[in-house]
C-alpha cells in the first residue's frame, strides 16, 4: 500500500468526500489545552486549507486515545458527514484492531458481551478516567481471534485481532483485561492503575518498562468500512514499526488444550 507522509500522519486514501490518514502513537486527535503541541487537528487543517475556504469542513468520524495508532476517516463535506454519521447510527460502520496482549490466550476465538462504565460511578478509582466491566453499565460487545503466539526472553505474548461491535471508551483494553489477556504498555488496564500515576509523575523508567514492556499500548486500528448508499469505503494501514519489531523477538509457540471459542458473558454483580 503507497502512503504520502505528512509531518504528523500518513495519507492511506482520499476521495472526494473521506480522507483517510495514519494516526502514529502519540499523536493527539484533538488540542486538549491552548498552546498545547500540534495534534492530528492541526496537521488536517493545513492539509485541507483550500477545502477548508470553498466551503468544506473537517469532520473526523472516529476518534483513537493518544497512545492508539491506525486508520483515522476524515469526511471533508457537510454531506458526507452526515452520511458517515447515519452510517454508524445503522451500525454500518466496521472497525478492525490489531492488539498485542499478554500471556497466550486459551482460545482461538472469543466473544465478549460485558457492559462497561467508568469505575469512579461505582467504586473508588484513583484514575478519573479508568473503565471497568460492570452490569449496571453500557451496553459494549467485542469479538476476539487470536493470530500469533509468541515467547521472547520477556515472556509469553500474542498478537490478537479485535472487532469491537459498540463504542465504549477503553473498550477494547478493558474487555481484554476482563478476560485476562491485557494489552501490552496498558499503564491503566494491564498490572494496575499505579503504573498510570507513576507515569505521571515520572514518565516512563526502567521500572515501568520492566512491568509493561512498551511506552504505549500495543493498539492499532488495522481497517475503518463505512457502508454508505450501499456503497462500501474500507480504508487500511499496516501493523506499526514499533509493533512489529515486538513481534519478530518471539519465537512461534501455542498453549495446550486450546479451545477454539469461548463466550464471556459473565458480569461482576
Amino acid at each position: 500500500m503507497n502512503r504520502e507522509k505528512q509531518d504528523e500522519f500518513w495519507i492511506v486514501g482520499e476521495s472526494g468526500d473521506f480522507l483517510a490518514v495514519e494516526k502514529p502513537a502519540g499523536l493527539l486527535v484533538h488540542p486538549s489545552k491552548p498552546g498545547g503541541p500540534r495534534t492530528l487537528w492541526d496537521g488536517l487543517k493545513d492539509l485541507l486549507g483550500y477545502e477548508l475556504v470553498t466551503g468544506g469542513q473537517i469532520s473526523i468520524i472516529n476518534r483513537l486515545d493518544r497512545e492508539t495508532s491506525g486508520v483515522v476517516v476524515v469526511a471533508k463535506t457537510a454531506a458526507s458527514a452526515r452520511a458517515a454519521g447515519l452510517a454508524m447510527q445503522r451500525r454500518e460502520v466496521q472497525k478492525q484492531y490489531l492488539a498485542l496482549v499478554f500471556g497466550w490466550p486459551e482460545w482461538t476465538e472469543c466473544e465478549v458481551d460485558a457492559p462497561i462504565l467508568r469505575l469512579g460511578e461505582v467504586a473508588e478509582s484513583k484514575v478519573w478516567l479508568q473503565r471497568a466491566v460492570h452490569r449496571d453499565g453500557a451496553t459494549a460487545r467485542t469479538k476476539f481471534e487470536v493470530l500469533d503466539r509468541r515467547e521472547s526472553e520477556r515472556g509469553k505474548f500474542a498478537l490478537v485481532r479485535a472487532w469491537p461491535e459498540t463504542g465504549r471508551t477503553h473498550q477494547i483494553r478493558v474487555h481484554l483485561a476482563h478476560i485476562g489477556s491485557p494489552v501490552l504498555g496498558d499503564k491503566i488496564y494491564a498490572r494496575g492503575s499505579d503504573h498510570y500515576l507513576d507515569f505521571i509523575a515520572r514518565g516512563w523508567t526502567s521500572e515501568l518498562a520492566e512491568a509493561l514492556w512498551l511506552p504505549r499500548h500495543a493498539l492499532h486500528c488495522e481497517a475503518m468500512e463505512l457502508t454508505i448508499k450501499e456503497v462500501a469505503h474500507r480504508w487500511t494501514c499496516p501493523l506499526p514499526d514499533d509493533l512489529q519489531a515486538l513481534l519478530r523477538e518471539g519465537t512461534a509457540g501455542a498453549p495446550k488444550n486450546l479451545s477454539l471459542k469461548a463466550i464471556v458473558r459473565d458480569v461482576p454483580q
